[in-house]
């Protein structure tokens, strides 16, 4: 990623509405493409199955954690050697703010994809704010920081 991508308000707004539909569990999805041609993708939290079926390995549930898996993880893989890749993996933190926590970071650094993150802070009542973070590559361990923020909505 090369500076900050520009995030259409449409586009925030169907993010918007797929945090306030999934909450009190976060969402996730991802956006293919740039500008005013980007399409939003939303995905199944596939984190609550997991935890059921393995709670050891997966030990939480969809209200702290997000899993993009099976059809929809492979199209996301996917998308990298396409005519329109994925650009921003987005998901939802409930109740607890827009930031980039530590587990964030290690399913980033781990998954190593070509994009920029962004997190929803999603509360009881409305969404507050969303914050972009891309990876910093002038650090080691590998680290994200914060390139935009963008104002919530009354959803």
């Amino acid at each position: 990623m090369s500076g900050p991508l520009a995030l259409p308000t449409t586009l925030l707004e169907e993010i918007y509405r797929h945090a306030r539909e999934t909450f009190p569990r976060e969402c996730c999805g991802y956006i293919v493409g740039a500008g005013d041609a980007a399409k939003l993708v939303r995905c199944l939290n596939r984190q609550d199955v997991l935890h059921e079926q393995d709670p050891v390995t997966y030990p939480r549930t969809a209200e702290t954690a997000y899993q993009i898996a099976g059809r929809e993880l492979l199209a996301l893989v996917r998308s990298f050697d396409s005519e329109e890749p994925a650009t921003v993996i987005y998901h939802s933190h409930p109740r607890v703010g827009a930031y980039f926590s530590d587990e964030d970071t290690r399913a980033a650094v781990s998954a190593g994809y070509p994009v920029a993150y962004l997190v929803v802070d999603v509360q009881d009542k409305g969404i507050p704010e969303s914050r972009l973070f891309e990876r910093d590559p002038d650090t080691e361990p590998p680290r994200y920081r914060e390139v935009a923020r963008f104002d919530g909505a009354d959803i």
